[in-house]
């Protein structure tokens, strides 16, 4: 479990593919690795991953074909930043939201624009995930935990403070960049639970 809130940006060192997996190799920058052994899971833009060997702050992650092909990761280089967080601890601050690092599809950037010293960010979800997200609630972006403002069918938006804006990834994204979305799982547990009464 994840809360949002963005420990460190790394940096991807290499890629190395595999038949149809790959194993990245990053760079964890100022991201403390003294309890993190390996085994342990790490959010790589909202993506939870394990650790399979760490040297110094250099980390190997594996990345299934079924993650490549649901999430963003796919596209990264060598040399891409990407937003790190440690695993949540039982007796952590909650600063986000929960946050699982099941990334449940992938939206569209269609607007960027500055209001007051905010940025508004503007994205498209796929039709399928548009029912979860709502004025007010909680949506995860690229492992960034934000606040939705307004919805207006599969459209959203969401403002960044400058102290977001400036110590995660958000601000290298441009129009037509996708990002990786995770939804507030409240939102997917309550349909589950009253979407067919006769489970």
């Amino acid at each position: 479990m994840f809360t949002g809130i963005v420990s460190a940006v790394g940096s991807v060192s290499a890629i190395e593919q595999h038949t149809e997996d790959r194993r990245l190799q990053l760079h964890v920058g100022e991201l403390s690795l003294d309890d993190i052994p390996v085994g342990a899971s790490l959010a790589v833009e909202g993506v939870c991953l394990s650790l399979v060997s760490r040297n110094g702050q250099t980390v190997a992650m594996d990345v299934s074909a079924e993650t490549l092909r649901c999430t963003t990761l796919g596209g990264l280089q060598p040399g891409s930043r990407v937003n790190l967080e440690a695993a949540l601890r039982l007796n952590d601050r909650l600063g986000g939201h929960l946050v699982s690092g099941h990334v449940d599809g992938a939206g569209e950037v269609v607007a960027i624009q500055a209001e007051g010293e905010s940025m508004r960010l503007d994205v498209r979800a796929p039709d399928a995930l548009a029912r979860y997200i709502c004025a007010k609630g909680s949506i995860c972006i690229n492992g960034v935990s934000l606040t939705v403002n307004h919805v207006d069918a599969a459209l959203f938006s969401v403002n960044l403070v400058p102290h977001t804006w400036s110590v995660t990834t958000l601000a290298q994204l441009e129009v037509g960049h996708h990002v990786n979305l995770e939804i507030d799982m409240i939102a997917r547990y309550l349909e589950r639970l009253l979407g067919d009464r006769s489970l």
